[in-house]
């Protein structure tokens, strides 16, 4: 024995066996909602030194980075990254999504069990409900464990993990089942969940006494260079196929106050599609920083923070307009703004910072339209599809009775009603085939598979594996169906949930503690954060990870 160990000691003075390398005293996981990977270079020469730029020239930049699911929705996104596994294992297979059991839908960080914490009775002078949100939120829905879990586990109580967001189910997921907090906005309040605390800490119950949302109320929106640099990019301000949610119009400028002369409920819904969202989401997170001692404390902590704003406006104007650049532009300044807070604060030589985002976005199928007659593209007509499905049925096995309905709709798949198929005696093989045989037949429709095929693994095509990856066996209905490219299932704006393109390639950028500098062309996945994050903290990773180590 004594032996053994001389040599080792031995080897280890030779440099046979390395110092274990540095671990950060903070990890910062940010995620961008609805941004997709050409935005860094198209939108690129605008952006100033110490934001998108100081971390893609300083660290690692991954110009290929991809989903590799085919529902690429915004909950789908935010587990997937820190648990480093598919929604056919985190079982997030949506935002929400009609229960198989009880045919209810659910969202996916609802929690009957909870309540909100942090809801003022009024504010601003306004006569508000005491209660704006009718329910509170937990990660009991996701199905797999995080980094920040694993950091839990391994390192004991002393390690903070902390979600933050505009988005409830932003912060929840981001933070994984062990966070020690998760906020994220409503209506004007930070809140959080019974799931963490009891109530709010000091600190957060002053910052929202400050009312610094309201103090947004009447506030302008308009770009912040001249307009002629957005048109030169992205071409006129006002696109056929934007929205104009919450009061808000479809060019600029843009004034905040949801269309009243006073603070009412409805100015929250237009702060939600401004960037002054955002500003308050980054002021919370340096208070976060500053109160919790992040990284300050000679332990790892994690911040995870979420920046959702963009998503909002992203799906009003879609990707090709003045509002998606602005808020771009804007979001590397506030960027910039956090990371030289950090660097005061902590320095970023000592953090590891990932910057990705959930998903992109399809372009406005207007602006596709216009450009070639040759592309097809539109507007999804959801009700013309249920009706062919339903008519398919009926003329297989015979109309229901009682004006009964075959199906239940959820986004993208169907589920059977309940009883439906007993009542008729079909078999459940049989009436899935048919529901799939009559989607093909729609014109907007790609591809349609049934579950009894997704169950068998028997899933051919181009996007086979994004479509079992998107599989869950307990959550997912009875029929998925897969739209063309370029068509939308908005009445105006955009969306996302496909596995194209412009949804599934987003941007990776790494940076600090144990991150090798440079540009990487080969194609990587977003469940490669988690085991790379979890071997720069000295981690196992997640149970579950399927990705691979990167550096």
């Amino acid at each position: 024995m004594l032996r053994f160990l001389s040599s080792l000691l031995l080897i280890a003075l030779m440099g046979g066996v390395g110092v274990r390398a540095a671990e950060p005293a903070m990890v910062v996981v940010i995620m961008i909602d609805q941004f997709r990977a050409d935005y860094l270079e198209r939108f690129g020469p605008h952006f100033g030194p110490g934001g998108f730029r100081r971390l893609a020239e300083q660290g690692a930049t991954f110009t290929d980075c991809r989903y590799r699911y085919a529902v690429t929705k915004t909950a789908c996104g935010h587990a997937t990254v820190l648990t480093g596994v598919n929604p056919n294992l985190h079982g997030i297979i949506s935002n929400d999504w009609v229960e198989r059991e009880t045919l209810k839908r659910v969202n996916c960080v609802d929690d009957d069990s909870a309540q909100v914490v942090g809801l003022p009775e009024v504010r601003g002078g306004a006569k508000l409900p005491a209660k704006l949100s009718v329910r509170a939120a937990s990660p009991r829905r996701l199905l797999a464990t995080t980094v920040g879990d694993e950091l839990k586990l391994s390192r004991g109580p002393g390690p903070k993990v902390i979600g933050v967001s505009s988005k409830d189910r932003s912060a929840v997921l981001l933070g994984g089942k062990l966070a020690d907090a998760a906020y994220w906005m409503d209506k004007g309040r930070i809140v959080t969940s019974t799931a963490y605390m009891k109530e709010l800490p000091a600190w957060v119950q002053r910052f929202n006494a400050t009312a610094r949302i309201d103090a947004y109320f009447d506030k302008v929106w308009d770009r912040v260079l001249p307009a002629a640099q957005y048109e030169k990019l992205v071409g006129a301000d006002d696109a056929p196929g934007e929205g104009a949610e919450a009061g808000m119009g479809t060019t600029f400028p843009k004034r905040v106050n949801g269309g009243a002369a006073t603070l009412t409920p409805a100015f929250y819904d237009a702060f939600e599609n401004s960037p002054f969202k955002s500003e308050v989401l980054v002021d919370f997170a340096r208070e976060v920083v500053e109160h919790e001692q992040l990284g300050q404390r000679g332990v790892t902590d994690m911040l995870c923070l979420s920046f959702s704003t963009n998503d909002s406006v992203g799906h009003t104007y879609g990707p090709d307009s003045h509002e998606v650049m602005d808020i771009t532009l804007r979001t590397d300044r506030m960027l910039a703004e956090f990371l030289a807070f950090l660097d005061a604060r902590i320095g970023l030589k000592r953090c590891t910072i990932v910057l990705t985002a959930d998903h992109g976005a399809a372009p406005l199928p207007e602006r596709v339209q216009a450009m070639s007659s040759g592309i097809s593209a539109g507007r999804v007509d959801t009700g013309r599809l249920l009706k062919t499905c339903e008519a398919a049925l009926d003329s297989a096995f015979g109309p229901l009775a009682g004006g009964q309905r075959w199906l239940v709709p959820d986004a993208n798949q169907f589920l059977f009603a309940a009883g439906v198929l007993a009542e008729k005696k079909v078999a459940a093989v049989a009436a899935e085939n048919v529901v799939r045989d009559a989607c093909r037949t729609v014109d907007f429709i790609d591809e349609a598979y049934t579950r009894s095929a997704m169950l068998a693994g028997d899933v051919k095509g181009a996007y086979a594996e994004a479509t079992l990856l998107s599989f869950n066996r307990e959550r997912t209905g009875d029929v998925y169906f897969r739209v063309k490219p370029y068509w939308v299932d908005r009445k105006t704006g955009t969306n996302h949930g496909t596995p194209y393109a412009y949804d599934v390639c987003v941007p990776l950028l790494w940076f600090g503690v144990g991150v090798k500098p440079g540009v990487y062309s080969q194609r990587v996945g977003v469940d490669d954060v988690a085991p790379t994050l979890a071997h720069i903290l000295h981690l196992l990773p997640p149970p579950r990870s399927e990705g691979r180590q990167l550096f």
